[in-house]
C-alpha cells in the first residue's frame, strides 16, 4: 500500500516538474482506508510529510477536483531570443554593437603596443625586480608581460576591462539563448573559445592586482569582428529587404579575411620579436606586407624561432584560407545549387520550413509565391524548401543566390514520390506543403495536335473527326499534369500524415481525388466563375486579383495621375479576420445588427466588415443581413489596409459644428485618415462623436424639381417586427409575356431548383433558374435549324437581353462553373443573358447533358478567327465576348508567344466591333501590355514608366495599372495562384471567395451584386452616404466601386513643346493630322468589310455602322479602375458601378415607408418609421424591394 502512494508520490512531483497541464482526481479508495496497518514497518521521516501532503489532505474531500491550466505564453527566455536573435533589425543592432566593440578592443591593442616601447621593464604589477625567463636562449618576460603600469597606458587597461566585461556578458548571453541541447558544443566553440582568452584575463585583474601587466592576444578580436561582419550582412539583407549580390558580399568577406590575416600577422610577429630586435608595428607592417606579396627584400627579418614560427604558420593558414574564399566567390553558390542539399534535421526542429513541390520550377511561379510568402511579417522567419525533379534553370539559380533570398530558400533536385527525398526536405516536421501545377509546360501530343489542326481549317464536316481525337490530346497536358499533382498528394500524405497540404488542380473533374488535402484550388473552377462574374459585376477579376495580393497601399502614390493615386491606395486592401471579444473595431457593437455594425465601423474606421462566422473555417457567411445579432463569439471578417493587431488608434480633437435649422444638422466629418506608420501599420484617427444612435445624416437638395427634400434614414441597431422579407425573384406584372428566348412570345417556364445532371464528382450543387423540361439537344446548337424551329443567327431568336459569347477551344466540365453563376437563383429572371459558347471542336454528349436543362444556353462550332462566326454567333448585340486561353497556345516554341494568336485576334475583334466588351484570358499576365495597342500612345507609355518604377520598389503586382487590368478586360489563371499562398495564414480565403464567386452557399449567407450610379442617384453624393442608404434601405453594404473616367486622347500632339521651333511643329502637326486621316481611312475599311459580309450572311445592317466612330473614340478616351473598400467621403460620379453584397432572399430588411403619417421626426433630427399600431384596415400597403423594380431611395418630407 505504501509503495503505491510512493509511486503515485513521484508521478505527481514529475508531472508538476516538467510543467505540463495535468488533471488530478486525489481520493482515498474505501479498501485502503480498511486495510489493517499493523505489523507494517513506518515511514521513514522525510516520506511522512508528503504522504500527508498527497494522501491525508485529499482524503477529507474525496469529491474534490484539482484542475490546473497551463498557458502557452512568451517566457523571459523566449522574448530575449526574439530581440537578440530572431528580430532582423534587433539582432542587426546587436551584430553592429559587436563589431564596433571588437574593433575598438583591436585600436586599443594597437595603441598600448605603439606606447609600450620599452619591453626590458616588463614586469607583473607592483613587482619591483624585473624577472628573466631564459629558456631555449629567449627570455619570455617580455612576451608574458606588458607594462600597463604607467600613467599613460593605465586609461587604457580601464577600457580594455570594460570592454571585455561587456565582450563576456553578451557572449554568455548569447550562448545561453543558443543553447540547443548540446552543451559540448556551444562551450568548445572557436568563437567562445576566444572570446573567454580575450575576456577572462581582464576580468580577472580587476580582483588579481599582480596579473594587471599580463599579456592578453586581443587582437584575435579581429576574428571575431570578422564573424559578426558576416553576420551583420546577412540580416542587413534581410532588414533592409535589398536584393544584393552574392558575389558582392563574398568579396566584403574575402577582404575581411585577407585583412585578419595581415593585422594577426602584424601584432603577432610585432610581440614575440620584443624578445629580440624589438620592431615597431610600422615595421611589422613593413615585413608582413612583403612577405605575403612574394617580393621578399630581406631589409627585416625575424630573428627568434618564435617570430619565424609564427610567419610560416599565418602563410599555411592564408594558402588554406583564401583559395577557399576564392573558390567560394566564384564557384560555391552555382555548385552548391545545381543538385540541391539537405534540410538538416537540427533545423527542422529548430526553426518553420514549408516545402514547395513541382514539376518544374518556373520563374514567374516561384517569385511570385517567394513574394506573396514572405510579405506577411509572420512568415518572416520561415523557410522554404524547393522540391523538384528538374534542374533549376540559369535565371532562377541567380535570383536564389542574392542573400535575400539564398538565406532563405533551399532548393532540393528530388522527386516526392520517394521518401528519401521526402526525408532530405523534412516534409514530416513542415509546416505546410504546397503541391503546385506547372501549367505552362508543353505537351507533346499537344504540339502534334496543334499542327495537324493548323493544317486542317475547321468546318461542319470535318470538326467531327477533329472532335475525337485533337481535344483529348490538347487536353492531355493538363491532365497529365493533374496526375503528377495527385500521386504527389498522396505521397506526402502516406510519408507525413500530419504536414498540411496546399493542393493546386487544373481540372475540377479531379479534385476529388485530393479531397483529404487541407486546402485545395481548382484553377478552371475558380477560372470559369470568375469570368462569369466579370459579366455581371465588370472588373470583378481586377477586384478579386487585388483583393487577394498582399499590398500596403503605398503604389502609384508618386505619380502625377490622381486616379493612380486613388486606385493604388485602395489597392492595399485586404480581408483580415478578428473575434468580436478582442477587437476594438467592432467590439463596441455587440448586441447590434450585423448591418448597424458594418456601417458604423465604416463611418468610425474605415474598414469593411463583409462577412461573419463561427470560427476561421465554418460557418462563413456573406452579409447574414440586419437579423444577425453580434455577439462575442463572432469571428468577424473585414477589409482594410492593414489588420486591426497592425493599427494605432489616435484620438483626434473633437469637432464643434453649428446646427443650420431645428430638423436638420450639416454632418460631422466622419472620413478616416489612414497612413502608413512603419512597415504595415496603419495609425487611424478616430473622431469624437455623440453616441452611435444619434443622428448621421443631413436633407438634401430634391435630385428632381421637386418641393420635397429626400434624407437617408438610420441604420437601425437591431431586428425590429417592423421589418418585411425582401422576395429577390418575384415576378412582375410585365413578366406575363416575356420573350422565351426561342422564337414564341410565351410565358416564362422557368424553375428554381438544383442541376438534374453533375458535371464531375465533387461539384457543390446551387440552386440555379432551370427549364421544367430539357432541351433537345437539336436546339442547343445556335447555327442549326431543326424540327422544333428553323433559326440559322442569333438575331432570328430576338433575345430581350444582350447575349455572352464564350469562345473556347472546346468543351470541358469547367464551363459549368461559367454557367451557374449566370443562372443563380439571386438573378432576377428579367435579367437573364442569353449564353452562347463558341466552341472550335464539337462538344460531347456529357457536356450537352449537363446544359441543357439552364435557359438560354447554345452552343455553336467556329473560331474567333472567322468573321462568318462572330456575326453568326450575334457579336453585333453580345454585351460581353469572354475569350478563353487556347491550350494549344501553351506548345509555342516561345514562352511567351502563347498567347500571340490570342492577342491578334481580339485586337482584331476590337478594332471591327469596338461597342463590345471584350474579355480575355491569358497565358502570361506580362503580354497584356499588347491588348488594344497603340503606336506611339503616351497614356500606354507613362503606365509603362510606373509600372518599371513600381518594380524597383518591389511590388508584388506592378502591372496593375495597365489600362486593361485596372479596366477588368485581361484575365490569366495564374492571377488565382495567390489564393492558395494566401490560404496559408488566412484559412478562410478559399471558402470566402467560393461564396463570393457563387461556387458554394451557406446558409443565411449573401450574394453578390451591383448597381449604376444614374442621374437619380447623384444626390447622395459621396460613397459614405451611399453606404448609410444601402444599409439602411435594402440591407446591402457596399464592397467598392468600379469607375469610368473620361480622358482627352493623348496623341503626337502631346509631344509637341511650346519652346521647340515652329518648323518642328507644323511637320508633327501635319504628320499627326496624316495620321488620323490614315486612322479614318483604316476605320471606313473596316466598316465596309462588316457591313458586306453581314449582307451575304442575311443579317441586319442597320445595328451595324455609323455608331462605330463614337464607340471607338469613347473606348480609346476613356479610363476604368477599381476602387476596393474606398473612404467615405469619396464623391460619386455619373455611370460608377457600386459593388454589393446582398443578404439572403430570406433575411428581413428594411422596408422603406413612403407615407407621411408613417414618418416620425426624433427630437435629434432623425428620421424614423412611426409606431406601427393602426388597425390592418387601416394599415397601407408597405412597399418591398424587388430587384426587378429597382431599389427604393428613404424620401422623407419637411
Amino acid at each position: 500500500m505504501y509503495q503505491n502512494i510512493r509511486h503515485q508520490a513521484h508521478q505527481a512531483r514529475v508531472r508538476q516538474e516538467l510543467g505540463l497541464k495535468r488533471l488530478e482526481i486525489n481520493s482515498i479508495s474505501a479498501n485502503m482506508a480498511d486495510s489493517p496497518v499493523t505489523g507494517v514497518p513506518p515511514l521513514p521521516p522525510r516520506y511522512r510529510f508528503r504522504d500527508l501532503i498527497l494522501g491525508e489532505y485529499a482524503s477529507q474531500d474525496e469529491d474534490r477536483v484539482q484542475v490546473e491550466f497551463y498557458v502557452n505564453e512568451n517566457t523571459f527566455k523566449e522574448r530575449l531570443q526574439i530581440y537578440f536573435i530572431k528580430n532582423q533589425r534587433s539582432s542587426l543592432r546587436i551584430r553592429l554593437f559587436n563589431l564596433v566593440i571588437k574593433l575598438l578592443s583591436c585600436v586599443l591593442y594597437v595603441t598600448r603596443a605603439c606606447l609600450d616601447v620599452d619591453p626590458s621593464k616588463a614586469k607583473c604589477h607592483d613587482c619591483t625586480i624585473t624577472p628573466n625567463y631564459t629558456w631555449m636562449e629567449i627570455n619570455w618576460a617580455p612576451l608574458v608581460w606588458v607594462n600597463r603600469s604607467s600613467p599613460i597606458t593605465r586609461p587604457i587597461w580601464g577600457i580594455q576591462v570594460v570592454v571585455a566585461i561587456i565582450s563576456f556578458l553578451e557572449t554568455i548571453l548569447i550562448t545561453y539563448l543558443s543553447y540547443k541541447g548540446s552543451l559540448v558544443q556551444s562551450v568548445f566553440n572557436i568563437r567562445f573559445l576566444l572570446e573567454m582568452i580575450n575576456t577572462v584575463p581582464f576580468i580577472i585583474t580587476i580582483f588579481w592586482a599582480p596579473l594587471r601587466n599580463l599579456f592578453v592576444p586581443v587582437f584575435l578580436n579581429c576574428w571575431l569582428a570578422k564573424s559578426a561582419l558576416t553576420n551583420m550582412l546577412n540580416d542587413l539583407n534581410r532588414a533592409m529587404q535589398r536584393s544584393q549580390s552574392a558575389l558582392a558580399q563574398q568579396v566584403i568577406i574575402l577582404i575581411a579575411t585577407l585583412l585578419c590575416l595581415v593585422f594577426t600577422s602584424i601584432c603577432g610577429i610585432q610581440h614575440f620579436e620584443r624578445a629580440g630586435k624589438n620592431i615597431n608595428m610600422f615595421d611589422s607592417f613593413w615585413f608582413v606586407i612583403v612577405t605575403f606579396s612574394t617580393v621578399g627584400y630581406g631589409d627585416i627579418t625575424p630573428e627568434l624561432w618564435v617570430s619565424k614560427a609564427m610567419v610560416i604558420i599565418m602563410i599555411c593558414v592564408a594558402l588554406i584560407i583564401l583559395p577557399i574564399q576564392f573558390e567560394q566567390m566564384a564557384f560555391l553558390w552555382m555548385e552548391r545549387t545545381k543538385q540541391g542539399g539537405s534540410y538538416s534535421r537540427q533545423r527542422a526542429e529548430s526553426e518553420n520550413h514549408v516545402v514547395v513541390c513541382a514539376t518544374q520550377l518556373q520563374t514567374d511561379v516561384i517569385m511570385d509565391f517567394l513574394n506573396e510568402f514572405y510579405a506577411h511579417p509572420k512568415l518572416q522567419d520561415y523557410f522554404v524548401v524547393l522540391l523538384a525533379p528538374s534542374e533549376l534553370d540559369n535565371n532562377l539559380r541567380r535570383i536564389l543566390s542574392v542573400p535575400l533570398w539564398a538565406q532563405r530558400v533551399m532548393y532540393i533536385q528530388g522527386s516526392a514520390l520517394k521518401d528519401q527525398d521526402l526525408v532530405r526536405a523534412k516534409v514530416d516536421d513542415a509546416e505546410g506543403c504546397f503541391i503546385l501545377a506547372s501549367r505552362n509546360e508543353a505537351n507533346p501530343a499537344a504540339v502534334q495536335a496543334s499542327v495537324r489542326h493548323s493544317l486542317c481549317p475547321v468546318s461542319p464536316d470535318f470538326s467531327h473527326t477533329l472532335s475525337l481525337t485533337v481535344p483529348q490530346e490538347r487536353c492531355a497536358g493538363r491532365r497529365l499534369e493533374d496526375e503528377h499533382t495527385i500521386l504527389r498528394a498522396w505521397a506526402v500524405k502516406d510519408f507525413a500524415p500530419n504536414c498540411p497540404l496546399y493542393v493546386q488542380i487544373l481540372k475540377p473533374e479531379n479534385k476529388f481525388h485530393v479531397k483529404f488535402a487541407e486546402h485545395v484550388v481548382c484553377e478552371d473552377e475558380f477560372k470559369f466563375a470568375l469570368l462569369a462574374n466579370n459579366c455581371l459585376c465588370p472588373a470583378m477579376s481586377t477586384f478579386i486579383t487585388l483583393l487577394l495580393h498582399t499590398s500596403r497601399g503605398q503604389e502609384g502614390q508618386e505619380s502625377s495621375e490622381e486616379w493612380q493615386r486613388i486606385y493604388g491606395r485602395c489597392s492595399g486592401n485586404e480581408v483580415y479576420h478578428i473575434r468580436l471579444a478582442d477587437s476594438k473595431f467592432f467590439g463596441e457593437y455587440e448586441g447590434k445588427s450585423f448591418t448597424y455594425a458594418s456601417f458604423h465601423a465604416h463611418k468610425k474606421y474605415g474598414v469593411a466588415l463583409v462577412a461573419i462566422g463561427k470560427d476561421e473555417v465554418t460557418g462563413i457567411k456573406l452579409n447574414p443581413g440586419p437579423k444577425h445579432i453580434m455577439r462575442k463569439g463572432d469571428m468577424c471578417f473585414y477589409m482594410a489596409i492593414t489588420k486591426e493587431e497592425n493599427s494605432a488608434f489616435i484620438l483626434a480633437k473633437k469637432q464643434h459644428e453649428k446646427e443650420k435649422s431645428k430638423f436638420s444638422t450639416q454632418p460631422r466629418s466622419t472620413r478616416t485618415h489612414s497612413i502608413i506608420a512603419g512597415a504595415g501599420t496603419v495609425a487611424l484617427e478616430l473622431q469624437r462623436s455623440r453616441p452611435s444612435n444619434a443622428s448621421n445624416h443631413a436633407l438634401l437638395s430634391p435630385p428632381h424639381n421637386s418641393d420635397k427634400r429626400p434624407s437617408i434614414a438610420d441604420v437601425m441597431e437591431t431586428f425590429e417586427p417592423e421589418y418585411v422579407p425582401i422576395p429577390l425573384d418575384e415576378p412582375s406584372e410585365d413578366e406575363a409575356d416575356q420573350h422565351d428566348g426561342r422564337g414564341d412570345v410565351a410565358v416564362l417556364d422557368y424553375v428554381q431548383d438544383y442541376p438534374p445532371v453533375q458535371p464531375y464528382i465533387g461539384y457543390t450543387s446551387m440552386v440555379c433558374h432551370l427549364m421544367k423540361e430539357k432541351v433537345p439537344f437539336c436546339c442547343l446548337q445556335l447555327n442549326n435549324p431543326c424540327q422544333h424551329n428553323n433559326f440559322e443567327y442569333a438575331h432570328h431568336y430576338k433575345w430581350p437581353n444582350k447575349s455572352i459569347i464564350v469562345a473556347a477551344e472546346y468543351a470541358t466540365p469547367g464551363l459549368y462553373n461559367f454557367i451557374v453563376p449566370l443562372r443563380s437563383q439571386c438573378r432576377p429572371k428579367r435579367e437573364l443573358n442569353p449564353v452562347v459558347f463558341l466552341l472550335e471542336n464539337l462538344p460531347d454528349e456529357r457536356f450537352l447533358e449537363a446544359i441543357c436543362c439552364f435557359p438560354m444556353v447554345y452552343y455553336m462550332v467556329g473560331s474567333i478567327n472567322n468573321l462568318d462566326d462572330l456575326l453568326r454567333a450575334g457579336i453585333i448585340h453580345a454585351n460581353n465576348v469572354v475569350v478563353v486561353d487556347k491550350e494549344s497556345s501553351k506548345a509555342a516554341a516561345e514562352d511567351y508567344m502563347a498567347d500571340s494568336g490570342t492577342i491578334v485576334n481580339v485586337q482584331t475583334m476590337f478594332r471591327l466591333f469596338p461597342s463590345t466588351s471584350i474579355i480575355t484570358e491569358l497565358t502570361h499576365p506580362a503580354n497584356m501590355r499588347f491588348m488594344q495597342f497603340r503606336a506611339k500612345d503616351c497614356q500606354a507609355l507613362n503606365v509603362a514608366k510606373l509600372e518599371k518604377k513600381e518594380k524597383e520598389k518591389g511590388s508584388n503586382l506592378a502591372y496593375m495599372f495597365r489600362l486593361p487590368f485596372a479596366a477588368g478586360r485581361v484575365f490569366s489563371a495564374s492571377m488565382l495562384d495567390t489564393l492558395l499562398y494566401q490560404s496559408f495564414v488566412k484559412e478562410y480565403m478559399i471558402t470566402l471567395v467560393r461564396l463570393l464567386l457563387g461556387l458554394g452557399h451557406t446558409p443565411g449567407s449573401g450574394h453578390l451584386r451591383s448597381m449604376r450610379v444614374t442621374e437619380s442617384d447623384l444626390w447622395i453624393r459621396t460613397y459614405g452616404r451611399l453606404y448609410q442608404k444601402q444599409c439602411s434601405s435594402s440591407c446591402e453594404i457596399p464592397i467598392g466601386i468600379y469607375r469610368t473616367e473620361r480622358k482627352p486622347l493623348v496623341g503626337m500632339e502631346a509631344t509637341v513643346r511650346p519652346f521647340q521651333r515652329r518648323k518642328t511643329q507644323r511637320r508633327r502637326k501635319d504628320y499627326f493630322d496624316e495620321e488620323t486621316r490614315s486612322q479614318n481611312s483604316e476605320r471606313e475599311q473596316l466598316r465596309e468589310l462588316v457591313k458586306s459580309r453581314v449582307k451575304d450572311l442575311g443579317l441586319p445592317e442597320e445595328h451595324y455602322g455609323n455608331h462605330l466612330d463614337d464607340d471607338l473614340h469613347n473606348r480609346r478616351s476613356s479610363l476604368s479602375y477599381v476602387l476596393i473598400n474606398p473612404s467615405d467621403d469619396t464623391r460619386l460620379e455619373l455611370d460608377d458601378v457600386i459593388y454589393l453584397l446582398r443578404p439572403d432572399a430570406s433575411v428581413p430588411c428594411a422596408s422603406t415607408p413612403t407615407d407621411p403619417d408613417e414618418i416620425s421626426l426624433q427630437e435629434d433630427g432623425s428620421i424614423r418609421p412611426a409606431p406601427r399600431n393602426r388597425s390592418p384596415e387601416n394599415r397601407k400597403p408597405q412597399p418591398v424591394m424587388d430587384p426587378d423594380l429597382g431599389d427604393f431611395h428613404l424620401i422623407s418630407f419637411v
